[in-house]
């Protein structure tokens, strides 16, 4: 059964990022803690571009309706960037980013978005959900007036998992980061010698 709320759109295929869907995260010190995941949207997915600039405009006459005093404000915030430029702060975006449309949708730490698989089941084990998986999301838009700032953000409601993929931001292993094991027999074989005067050590950084 398809949504009929007009500001409500779903994704097609997408890459997942940035994903806190087990539990509620807060992105800043003292920032209210929300469940929210970043989606990469292929710019060869015309589709879903379309359905999201649709909901954009439904949302900003919302805004001119209920939030903005019946004017459209001369400049409206919207959420999507492109991920071939540059983030809101100037920095380039990652390359999992090219060649896609990038926003993030987020929801209260009180509306947990339902997280399913492709048969539409519950995902219950919290491994299956990372940054790098593959999946569909659906969001509302809605516009926001929050000092003096006008603009349009996204609501998150429910994803899909539909595949795994290279994890994104994975930390290495102690395997990744020193290899193969070194004898301890040889591992000091030229001993450290207190400097002349004395020192700190480097290795307990303590005085000789």
């Amino acid at each position: 059964m398809s949504n009929q709320k007009s500001n409500h759109f779903v994704t097609g295929p997408a890459r997942l990022s940035y994903v806190h869907l087990n539990q509620p995260y807060a992105h800043q010190n003292g920032g209210e803690a929300k469940y929210s995941v970043t989606v990469l949207v292929p710019k060869t997915d015309l589709k879903t571009k379309a359905a999201i600039d649709a909901a954009i405009q439904v949302a900003i006459q919302m805004g001119i309706q209920k939030q903005w005093n019946g004017t459209k404000p001369p400049v409206i915030a919207t959420p999507v960037y492109d991920g071939d430029g540059v983030r809101p702060n100037g920095e380039n975006f990652g390359p999992e980013c090219k060649g896609c449309w990038v926003f993030t949708a987020s929801a209260k730490a009180d509306r947990k978005p339902r997280v399913v698989d492709t048969a539409v089941q519950d995902i219950m084990d919290p491994n299956a959900l990372y940054s790098g998986i593959y999946g569909r999301v659906g969001v509302d838009a809605y516009p926001y007036n929050v000092s003096g700032k006008r603009g349009i953000a996204f609501g998150l409601t429910n994803v899909q998992k539909l595949a795994d993929g290279e994890p994104l931001g994975s930390v290495t292993t102690a395997e990744d980061d020193f290899g193969d094991a070194v004898p301890a027999s040889t591992a000091f074989a030229q001993p450290f010698h207190a400097p002349a005067g004395g020192g700190i050590n480097p290795l307990t950084g303590l005085p000789y």
